[in-house]
């Protein structure tokens, strides 16, 4: 089949070099513009665009899809397919080729509809997640699903580690789907809509630290913004970032009663250890405004961490 692909992040391209391999043909790629990047503010180029070029493939960056995506029909294509692409798309856009828009959604829909599924799904504590392939409607990732395939969550994995699984996992999906798409035996059914749970785009701030909640939620919130944007507390006005941690028990009466926020070890010996609503948890890796990433006893043997703000 010839195909138009639309995405732009590394999980896009993941994507994209499983359909470059299979037997079917990408005709075109729609990406993001290039932008700033670096001290330098050089432009840059998205991942899904290098590999574009690196292949031969024609190369699109439309500022607004909705209004200039007619072009794309002269690419005569018999379907599009769309991984973490970030535009919504029009019924115009859908009717582009014969054969719609194939999504490809990292979650277990109608679960986790939104921008952000991957790292969702690790702060909200699931222990499952997975990939499914569904035909693009106007509404947000509330098409009919063709394929899903579900897979664990380990307990320590981070966003960016689910990341790497379940863009291979796309490939592999994507691909099956062409191929039932062109062999008539693909057969759709719509989603349980009744059990959809939507997350907006994560921002920055959505990285804050409260140590008032438990042990359990602020590490999955750590694994979850790592390796972006990055979970944070303050300390002394000064952002310090955090990359990982772990539950600690605590049987001593004393630091049972202890507030949360409060620091129960600072130190090279014993680490960063930080009281929480209902025990305490030791930052394991950690980095400082303008930094290196540092394990918690490497950065406290020269710096102090002596109240969390």
């Amino acid at each position: 089949m010839r195909v138009i692909f639309l995405g732009s992040p590394d999980f896009s391209a993941t994507v994209l070099q499983a359909l470059i391999l299979s037997k079917h043909k990408v005709v075109g790629v729609v990406t993001n513009h290039d932008k700033p990047a670096g001290r330098g503010h050089k432009l840059e180029a998205t991942p899904v665009k290098i590999l574009a070029q690196k292949n031969n493939i024609p190369v699109y960056q439309f500022t607004k899809i909705r209004l200039e995506g007619s072009i794309l029909k002269q690419l005569n294509a018999d379907i599009m397919v769309t991984a973490a692409f970030g535009q919504i798309l029009s019924q115009d856009n859908i009717n582009i080729t014969p054969n719609g828009i194939l999504n490809v959604h990292a979650s277990l829909l109608p679960k986790y509809r939104g921008s952000s599924p991957i790292q969702w799904s690790i702060i909200k504590g699931e222990t499952k997640t997975g990939i499914t392939i569904m035909r693009t409607d106007v509404g947000i990732d509330t098409g009919d699903i063709l394929l899903q395939e579900e897979i664990d969550i380990k307990p320590k994995e981070t966003a960016g580690e689910l990341f790497v699984r379940l863009a291979d996992l796309g490939g592999k999906l994507i691909v099956k789907a062409l191929d039932m798409i062109e062999n008539k035996t693909a057969k759709f059914y719509p989603q349980e809509h009744s059990k959809m749970t939507y997350y907006p785009m994560l921002k920055k701030e959505d990285g804050y630290i409260n140590f008032d909640n438990n042990s359990s939620e602020i590490v999955n919130l750590i694994r979850g913004l790592n390796p972006w944007p990055v979970a944070y507390f303050l300390s002394n006005g000064e952002k310090i970032k955090v990359y990982s941690a772990k539950e600690i028990s605590l049987d001593n009466t004393y630091y049972k009663n202890l507030t949360p926020k409060s620091i129960i070890f600072a130190d090279s010996k014993n680490g960063l250890v930080i009281k929480t609503k209902d025990g305490a948890i030791r930052i394991e890796l950690l980095q400082a405004p303008n930094g290196k990433k540092l394990d918690d006893k490497s950065y406290l043997n020269g710096r102090k961490i002596e109240v969390i703000d």
